[in-house]
């Protein structure tokens, strides 16, 4: 597995990305700037389409807003289907926004809703905390927790956010710590 950051121009900072090399080929999820060529791309929410690359994998209810961004989903599926690398998907009650399982990695790959050590906006030394309020609307922050409370039954070790530190050990915990 590696996590590597870019620099993203809409957003004005660094961002994360993933790869990870599986029996069904290497994997990326939310790429930019990436160092190689994919099999398959993972989007977590449509604003991350960034640098798409092999077979697209997106949930059904992203593809429009995928599309409207000039990037095709070559494999849309529902919440809950068999994925390649064992990768599982779980919604979260922002609308159009999912976190994906490596269970092969024990780690959660998050878009948006949780944020690392040092992210925007106003950046804290938490390690883990849940996005603003306004970005998950009409929904609440309660209606989030709820939504992300399934991932509390992983063997999480770590949690590959985009925006800032990513958690690295202790993920379960650091999870619980956020959400409950």
């Amino acid at each position: 597995m590696r996590r590597w950051t870019a620099y993203h121009e809409r957003w004005r900072d660094e961002v994360g990305c993933v790869a990870v090399d599986t029996d069904d080929g290497l994997l990326f999820f939310d790429p930019l700037d990436a160092p190689s060529e994919a099999d398959h791309t993972f989007i977590t929410t449509f604003f991350h389409a960034r640098d798409a690359r092999g077979r697209v994998w997106a949930p059904t209810a992203l593809v429009r807003r995928l599309r409207n961004r000039g990037v095709e989903v070559t494999d849309p599926f529902e919440v809950g289907e068999e994925l390649p690398g064992g990768v599982r998907c779980f919604e979260t009650a922002r609308d159009g926004e999912v976190v994906y399982w490596l269970p092969s990695e024990r780690a959660l790959v998050v878009g948006d809703v949780l944020l690392g050590a040092g992210a925007r906006p106003r950046a804290t030394d938490d390690p883990l905390r849940l996005c603003p309020a306004r970005w998950v609307a009409p929904a609440t922050l309660d209606d989030l927790r709820a939504s992300l409370r399934p991932l509390l039954d992983l063997p999480v070790e770590r949690i590959l956010v985009s925006h800032g530190s990513p958690v690295w050990a202790d993920g379960a915990a650091r999870l619980h710590d956020t959400i409950v």
